[in-house]
């Protein structure tokens, strides 16, 4: 899933060209995964739980296969956009049920964290094939071989979980919230579309009208669910520290690390001429380390929030190492602050994964996994949406410097916050 979430980062202005895209395309060539991710997490994590997380994933895969490989065939940039939708609402059946079937799997104890930790390194892994299989694709065929290759890959993945995954959740379903399902969905697609369009400029009339839109649809959306006796998201939930760290937390995670290495690439190719396929190896510094620490975390001797606190503090040192990017380009001041963040991201993955189930009951695990991957795809879309509108008000240079300066300071302030939480 994170692979086809990056496959576009570094053959970016390539899919532009090659589609003919206008002024507004290449922001909806990022961006529109994400609307499709952050609309339909909350809801498949409720469909899972209710109605089976194997059935909720293997239906995703397969979709997820199908829209790739209309992603390939697109001769227009509207139809890629739209795959890029489809794909977004697949990832997010993905997301949201296999995360359930890992918490159902392994209910609790240090065996749940191992397994979450593993969880967490195939988020990094996934983040490092997507860069580097579709810069040697672009290298050595074209953009469109990464799709192909993806649509592959998402169909002998649907053909093997169908076989090997035994069913989880839906032993008694509860009543379908329709009405919560579509405010929420309509709502987030309204918020993520504003912030979307907001990259190519503010003031434009879209953008107030899709902010006020998805104002007025997520107010309906609480009163609605504050009167259900089944609701799609229980609201109580943010009363509990856990569960408000681990989303606030997935929020952090989507703006500040998300947003900037997503944008990483354009800058590195814009600033200093580097190829798809050089940025790609550059990211994967990152990528790499970050499914490493993943999968070692749980041998750091810490508490789930002081290991959060300590990979949001790492991440933020990381970065300082980025924040003359845009001017100069310093390899091995770049491959450090890249290694850093990377180790820091892994425990950041880690410990949201294991809070993000271990906050919300046991029959309820998908639903808590949607609720924080929610808040990491739209801060995704945010964190982009910044260093766009950074980089366009201040000049390549000082405007990236902005933004990673910003970026330093989110993530510092969310490793204090972290630590005034008990795990």
């Amino acid at each position: 899933m994170m692979a086809s979430f990056t496959l576009p980062m570094v053959t970016l202005p390539q899919i532009s060209r090659s589609l003919g895209a206008g002024p507004t395309g290449p922001v909806w060539i990022l961006g529109s995964i994400a609307l499709g991710l952050a609309s339909l997490l909350l809801v498949a994590g409720g469909l899972a739980d209710d109605y089976g997380r194997r059935r909720v994933l293997v239906t995703g895969t397969g979709v997820l296969a199908a829209s790739s490989v209309a992603a390939a065939l697109s001769t227009s940039i509207a139809e890629f956009v739209l795959a890029r939708l489809v794909q977004g609402g697949a990832s997010a059946a993905m997301l949201a049920a296999s995360l359930g079937i890992v918490g159902h799997a392994y209910p609790a104890g240090s065996e749940r964290v191992r397994a979450t930790g593993r969880y967490g390194a195939m988020i990094g892994l996934g983040t490092l094939a997507g860069p580097l299989v579709s810069g040697l694709g672009y290298s050595v065929m074209s953009w469109r071989a990464t799709y192909w290759l993806m649509g592959l890959a998402a169909l002998l993945l649907t053909l093997v979980s169908a076989r090997v995954l035994r069913e989880s959740g839906g032993m008694v379903p509860r009543r379908f919230d329709l009405p919560g399902v579509v405010l929420l969905s309509l709502g987030i697609a309204a918020l993520v579309a504003g912030v979307t369009e907001g990259r190519v400029g503010w003031s434009r009339p879209v953008v107030p009208v899709a902010f006020a839109l998805a104002a007025a649809l997520i107010a309906a959306f609480v009163a609605v669910e504050r009167r259900r006796r089944e609701p799609l998201l229980d609201l109580r939930l943010f009363g509990r520290a856990e569960f408000l760290v681990a989303t606030a937390g997935a929020l952090v995670v989507g703006v500040a690390i998300v947003g900037l290495i997503g944008y990483l690439p354009t800058v590195l190719e814009a600033a200093h001429g580097l190829t798809p396929l050089d940025a790609g190896l550059l990211l994967s510094v990152w990528a790499g380390l970050s499914f490493v620490s993943s999968l070692l975390a749980r041998h750091v001797r810490l508490g789930t929030a002081a290991r959060l606190a300590l990979g949001f503090g790492l991440s933020a040192a990381g970065f300082t190492g980025l924040l003359a990017t845009g001017a100069s380009l310093s390899l091995p001041l770049v491959v450090a602050g890249l290694a850093v963040s990377g180790v820091g991201s892994g425990l950041i993955n880690s410990s949201i994964t294991h809070l993000a189930i271990e906050s919300v009951p046991a029959h309820r695990v998908s639903m808590g996994s949607g609720a924080s991957n929610t808040a990491r795809s739209f801060g995704s879309s945010l964190g982009s949406a910044g260093m766009a509108a950074s980089v366009g008000g201040f000049g390549l240079a000082q405007g990236t410097a902005v933004a990673v300066g910003a970026c330093v300071a989110l993530t510092g302030v969310a490793a204090l916050a972290a630590l005034r939480v008990r795990s």
